[in-house]
């Protein structure tokens, strides 16, 4: 059965750090694209980072120089690293998988997601 879960989020104060997994089973994640998105209350969807197959990296301004992606072949996994986290931080955050290993933000070029992990930064 294939399945793609995230793990890691919780509630964590101004400033605090969380380390984000997205780990897949009956599918190998090595040769994908995984891209990081985020759904805050009430707003849209919007991209975060992804990791491409050739380990290019991309981040969105709003991260830029908080937020690490990385990945474990060997796991099967994908992290993102939050550092410095910000109230506007918070949301739902989903991990998902672009089978052409091309990176990318365009959620129409994900084509399987997990069911998302809840982040709250609040004092």
């Amino acid at each position: 059965q294939e399945q793609l879960v995230e793990s890691g989020g919780g509630l964590v104060q101004p400033g605090g750090s969380l380390t984000l997994s997205c780990a897949a089973s009956g599918f190998t994640l090595e040769y994908s694209a995984i891209g990081w998105f985020r759904q805050a209350p009430g707003k849209e969807r919007e991209g975060v980072s992804y990791i491409s197959r050739d380990g290019s990296l991309y981040y969105a301004d709003s991260v830029l120089g908080r937020v690490t992606v990385s990945r474990d072949n060997a796991k099967n996994t994908v992290y993102l690293q939050m550092n410095s986290l910000k109230p506007g931080d918070t949301g739902v955050y989903f991990c998902a998988v672009n089978p052409w290993g091309i990176g990318t933000m365009r959620e129409t070029d994900y084509t399987y997601w997990g069911q998302g992990t809840q982040v709250t930064v609040s004092s």
